[in-house]
């Protein structure tokens, strides 16, 4: 005979909730049978103070942490090691979010580096997926993005991504003062001036005396 040991394994297992359909399945018991053993599991739960609360949820059975525990759930969460993603981790999940379907070979060129081993961990922790194959030579794998990377950004869509336009405007912008740095004197809008003005060439001696006059005063000869 099915017990609450069994539903609640089932339900420790799930990482979604699961519908009654499901669990009958699960558990080759009828629709009855599956709301008397919810009912009785979510009271012995409350009844032994368990860290655990059952709940009905987007039309499905799933456990849940207790309310009162949050603050150290949470600070677990947020300290453990395996909840940290690292620098490389975020680049490319980056990458993949805004350049999606992708390809490897595409990710690599654009950090610069290999990433294999990267893009391996990010299926592994659910955040993206193989989404079929590229057209091109070899026929590459592509990647994007999975459900689970929008529920943990908090995203409806991923039209809702934050735009990179501004980043880039930003970026920008160091760029053009450290020229303007280099080149305090030049106005902008203005050619520079690298060419002097004509100016008649400033000569030392005297200029010469027009012809016929070059005898005439008192030393001349007579």
């Amino acid at each position: 005979m099915v017990d609450t040991r069994a539903l609640e394994a089932v339900l420790f297992v799930s990482d979604e909730p699961l519908t009654p359909a499901v669990l009958c399945q699960a558990l080759e018991v009828g629709r009855r049978m599956i709301d008397d053993l919810c009912a009785k599991l979510q009271g012995e739960l409350a009844d032994r103070g368990s860290g655990l609360v059952l709940r009905n949820v987007a039309g499905g059975w799933r456990l849940f942490t207790e309310p009162e525990t949050q603050p150290i759930v949470e600070r677990f969460v947020l300290s453990s090691r395996q909840a940290r993603m690292t620098k490389a981790a975020l680049e490319t999940l980056a990458i993949v979010a805004y350049k999606q379907p992708v390809t490897r070979h595409q990710v690599s060129a654009i950090r610069g580096v290999n990433a294999d081993g990267v893009l391996r961990a990010l299926v592994d922790r659910g955040l993206i997926e193989e989404a079929g194959r590229d057209e091109g030579p070899g026929r590459p794998l592509l990647y994007a993005t999975t459900p689970a990377f929008l529920e943990r950004l908090g995203l409806a869509s991923l039209a809702a991504l934050p735009s990179l336009a501004p980043l880039l405007d930003a970026s920008a912008q160091p760029t053009d003062a450290a020229d303007r740095a280099a080149d305090p004197e030049e106005v902008p809008g203005e050619e520079p001036d690298d060419q002097p003005e004509d100016r008649p060439e400033e000569r030392d001696e005297a200029p010469e005396p027009p012809e016929g006059l070059e005898e005439s005063g008192p030393d001349a000869e007579g």
